[in-house]
């Protein structure tokens, strides 16, 4: 479980990205950060693993306080997928889902043979991908060496910035069906930050909608679209409610 307690970032300039959030990830879920940019969700999430220091409160992972942690160590034990994917582009596809059971001292043939496990879970089959370079694939398929590389050291925690944000809508809608497969296999609790409310819609047990650096809501897609917590929730999930009443009309 991952617990934010009354925590808070400041940047420099008396600049307030989260203010005074409480949180609990549960063990096996996606809890979805929705929110426009400012809100403060790509900060929550980046907190987790200490990409950024919270400034005020107490953000605990099984227990234990992450600031108690040494941070390479705590990155190295969470998964991390990101918008701009980040792969080395002089290195082969299985060189990248590698890079981190290597920088952990697995063996050549250890890591190897777990890159090549991955490949094929995330739908590129290593004999014909293994050894592509990045700009010899397509943004989708980049994007599942992202994922495979993140997994790559059996992580239990999976955090996901915008990770399709950057792929067209066809291709979008296939990653958001994949990584729900590989949820239902894998059983990875997942922190998942967009700014799309179908796309929460679509991924989250849970939804927390930020704005403006405050949580406004945490609950099921169910509870924030039928009984929304504040105003400004209300009026972010009126047009998806509208949308699906017209379905459910329509079967």
């Amino acid at each position: 479980m991952i617990v934010f307690d009354h925590v808070s970032k400041v940047f420099p300039g008396n600049v307030v990205a989260v203010q005074d959030l409480s949180l609990e990830v549960s063990e096996g879920e996606t809890l979805v950060l929705l929110g426009s940019s400012g809100s403060g969700k790509t900060t929550t999430l980046k907190m987790i693993n200490r990409l950024i220091e919270p400034t005020s409160g107490t953000i605990t992972i099984d227990g234990r306080n992450i600031l108690e942690q040494d941070p390479v160590q705590l990155r190295r034990s969470i998964g991390y997928v990101f918008q701009g994917i980040g792969l080395f582009p002089h290195m082969t596809v299985l060189e990248n889902t590698e890079i981190v059971t290597r920088l952990l001292g697995w063996s050549v043939s250890k890591r190897q043979d777990r890159a090549r496990e991955l490949l094929e879970l995330v739908g590129l089959p290593p004999d014909q991908f293994a050894q592509r370079f990045p700009d010899e694939l397509s943004g989708g398929q980049r994007q599942r060496v992202g994922v495979a590389r993140a997994l790559a050291a059996d992580p239990a925690y999976l955090l996901m910035d915008e990770p399709f944000g950057a792929v067209d809508a066809l291709t979008r809608d296939t990653l958001q069906q994949e990584l729900l497969s590989l949820k239902t296999r894998l059983g990875k609790t997942i922190v998942f930050v967009t700014h799309d409310l179908f796309e929460a819609l679509t991924l989250g047990d849970h939804i927390a909608i930020l704005h403006e650096a405050r949580l406004e809501q945490v609950g099921t897609k169910q509870e924030v679209i039928t009984n929304p917590a504040t105003p400004f929730v209300r009026e972010l999930f009126a047009k998806p409610a509208e949308q699906l009443a017209t379905l459910r009309e329509a079967k």
